[in-house]
């Protein structure tokens, strides 16, 4: 690496055990894809148990603008639907979507059981109708693409020549091709300015997936950050617990919209 640029990150376990098994899984999997993948290189990896350190080839690109703007939603799409085409055919070691996110989709049954004291009121008169959405959603998920699942703007980077690079893949898995597209919308719903039902219609044409599939998967992640949010914040990460209920939010309040309105 002598002479190079290069990204580098690292993490303890005394800082976050989670985030130290996430580095680990990044490791593995970009170590993994493809050299047509448009992500960065894996340059080296240091894991001594307690720490580990990772380092990748150095992007230069930013990332795209918050509020979003729209030619870099088209940009940011149009990248997403060729990932989507050049990794269908891969059978990378890792776990399908239905493993990866059957945790996340269970948000729903969670608040159902508990009936937390502060629930939004048409969430409470809502919730069968909530759940059976993140539960077809969960059915739905099958696919053999392979999908990052957690996109969002600082995780994507805009290179010079137009071209995307998608970062940070710690949480990829084995899914629908429509599946990281989709969840993009949450990050579009987050920072405004972006009419996401147009583009959810879109996606649903140029993937033909059922577009009633698309906001099930949609509902069932309010349900996965309203239950989230409501947890004590992890070691190290006092802030994620703000960020989910931000996403809570901005989604629930589009669901309520798509769901009333039908």
């Amino acid at each position: 690496m002598e002479g190079q640029r290069a990204f580098v990150k690292a993490v303890g376990r005394g800082l976050n055990e989670q985030s130290v098994a996430l580095h680990r899984a990044e490791a593995r999997i970009a170590a993994a894809l493809p050299s047509d993948v448009p992500a960065p290189r894996l340059l080296a990896c240091h894991d001594d148990g307690e720490w580990i350190v990772l380092a990748f080839q150095d992007v230069e690109g930013r990332h795209p603008s918050t509020p979003w703007r729209q030619g870099e939603v088209s940009a940011v799409f149009a990248a997403l639907a060729d990932l989507a085409r050049v990794t269908t055919a891969y059978r990378l070691p890792v776990p399908t979507a239905v493993q990866q996110c059957g945790p996340d989709l269970g948000g729903w049954r969670h608040i159902a059981s508990d009936r937390p004291p502060t629930l939004d009121p048409w969430v409470a008169a809502h919730l069968p109708m909530l759940q059976a959405a993140a539960d077809r959603a969960l059915a739905g998920l099958e696919g053999q693409t392979l999908v990052h699942t957690d996109l969002r703007a600082d995780n994507l980077l805009l290179r010079a020549d137009g071209t995307v690079a998608v970062v940070d893949w710690p949480h990829a898995c084995r899914g629908p091709a429509w599946l990281d597209r989709v969840l993009l919308c949450v990050n579009l719903l987050l920072h405004g300015g972006i009419d996401i039902d147009p583009i959810v219609t879109r996606l649903s044409l140029d993937t033909a997936a059922p577009e009633r599939l698309l906001i099930d998967t949609l509902v069932g992640y309010t349900g996965f950050f309203l239950d989230a949010a409501r947890q004590p914040p992890p070691p190290g990460l006092p802030t994620i617990r703000a960020f989910q209920q931000a996403q809570a939010d901005v989604l629930l309040s589009w669901v309520r919209r798509r769901l009333t309105s039908r």
